[in-house]
């Protein structure tokens, strides 16, 4: 009976393997059928010619992967797969995170510890660049046939996205070149029906930098820039700032006026003062440019604080958020920049008092640690009582919940909002 079960079980992963085969050979003979169609001058004149070529060219893209798609249970993916089984099954760290690895003919798939499929990676392919052939040949369909906009745009649209998560997939990988480029083909695949993918461009270039492809890095920031697309709180112009050192300071001044919240152009124009021996008082005068125009405007206050506090002046930086609230009572910023100033600068007493040898001085360092932690219990609570922002809250109750921690043997309240806010934290929220 062993040696049954041996031999059936051999047949099926056989006819399981024959069928993956098969997959690819019907794909690739797809696309050899369309190509010759496109030969024919009768029928390359026709614009659903064209059309049924790059719906081949998408076939073969998607035949290695067969039927499964991201998010997936395995309950799922166990109807749609049929017989088809692992041949091999790993544990691997992927972006940090650990993941099972399931090894097929033709895909890797990866999932989560919850189950659910994060990752698809093809491992074979039918045709070389098969989306960026299928783009171009919906262009030719297009210009054939200008009716067809809208059974172009969809198609362009679905090619956008599956070049999109390839970007992703290759940047969770740490292969960044790759991503830059599946980013870049994502955003030129809608160019054929004049749309503009202005984040898949940035993200081109996002993932260039990171590969250390500095000029190609620059090359797509300044396209976002011409464009008017600054990406998140105006990072655009902190990018090319780096990736173009030699108009930084335009472009970081600029930035600053355009987003003066922005955390990254901020630093990044610190950095540059200091790294170019200018003077730093400059910041202040575009500061004030902006509270100019926004005089009742607490964010600006909240900028200067930092700005202050970047500078080593944190008396000044503790007049600047709490002015926020003289300005909106209900602006939590200027509180949890007061309460992180405190609890940093906390920090770093703390490390000193570890470096220091001498018991009178370590006493003194450590009693100066304990109130400045304490400082920061007030801007904290009067942050987490006013805002209405879930990841805000929980980010405070974490520091809150440290904070007491660290008292909790000196007095029953302590005690009491350690418990408190580790009871939230716990359940995610109030």
């Amino acid at each position: 009976m062993k040696r049954i079960l041996i031999a059936l079980s051999l047949i099926a992963s056989i006819q399981v393997a024959g069928a993956q085969v098969k997959v690819i050979t019907d794909a690739k003979n797809a696309v050899d059928k369309a190509v010759a169609a496109t030969e024919n001058p009768k029928k390359a004149e026709k614009a659903a010619t064209w059309i049924a070529l790059g719906k081949a060219y998408v076939g073969a893209y998607d035949a290695p992967v067969g039927s499964v798609w991201a998010n997936a249970t395995k309950q799922e993916l166990a109807l749609v797969m049929g017989n088809e089984k692992p041949s091999a099954t790993e544990t691997v760290e992927i972006g940090g995170e650990v993941m099972t690895k399931e090894v097929y003919e033709t895909k890797n798939l990866y999932f989560r510890g919850n189950g659910t499929l994060a990752i698809i990676e093809p491992t074979v392919s039918v045709v070389d660049n098969p989306l960026g052939k299928a783009v171009e040949a919906y262009a030719k369909a297009l210009s054939l046939d200008p009716k067809k906009q809208k059974d172009v745009t969809a198609a362009l649209e679905a090619i956008n996205g599956k070049l999109v998560n390839d970007g992703y997939n290759q940047y969770v990988f740490g292969d960044y070149a790759a991503a830059s480029k599946a980013f870049e083909q994502a955003a030129q695949s809608l160019e054929p029906v004049a749309k503009i993918d202005t984040n898949s461009i940035y993200n081109a270039g996002f993932t260039a930098q990171f590969a250390g492809q500095n000029d190609r890095a620059k090359e797509l920031f300044k396209k976002c820039y011409n464009l008017g697309y600054y990406a998140n709180e105006g990072d655009i112009f902190a990018k090319l700032a780096v990736v173009d050192p030699s108009n930084a300071k335009g472009y970081l001044e600029e930035g600053f006026q355009k987003f003066p919240q922005s955390q990254s152009i901020l630093i990044g124009l610190i950095n540059y003062y200091i790294q170019n021996n200018e003077e730093p008082s400059r910041l202040f005068s575009l500061l004030d440019q902006a509270k100019e125009n926004e005089p009742n405007n607490p964010s600006l206050l909240y900028v200067e604080g930092n700005i202050n506090k970047e500078l080593g002046d944190l008396e000044k930086a503790a007049v600047c958020y709490n002015k926020c609230a003289d300005i909106d009572p209900n602006y939590e910023f200027g509180y949890i920049g007061l309460g992180t100033m405190y609890y940093n600068q906390a920090v770093d007493i703390q490390t000193k008092a570890q470096e220091e040898f001498d018991d009178a001085k370590y006493a003194a360092l450590v009693a100066e640690f304990e109130k400045t932690l304490k400082a920061c219990i007030e801007p904290f609570e009067k942050a987490y009582s006013i805002t209405s922002d879930k990841d805000i809250k929980l980010g405070v109750a974490e520091y809150l919940k440290n904070t007491y921690f660290r008292f909790r043997d000196q007095d029953a309240s302590y005690q009491a909002g350690y418990e408190k806010y580790n009871a939230i934290i716990a359940n995610g929220g109030e």
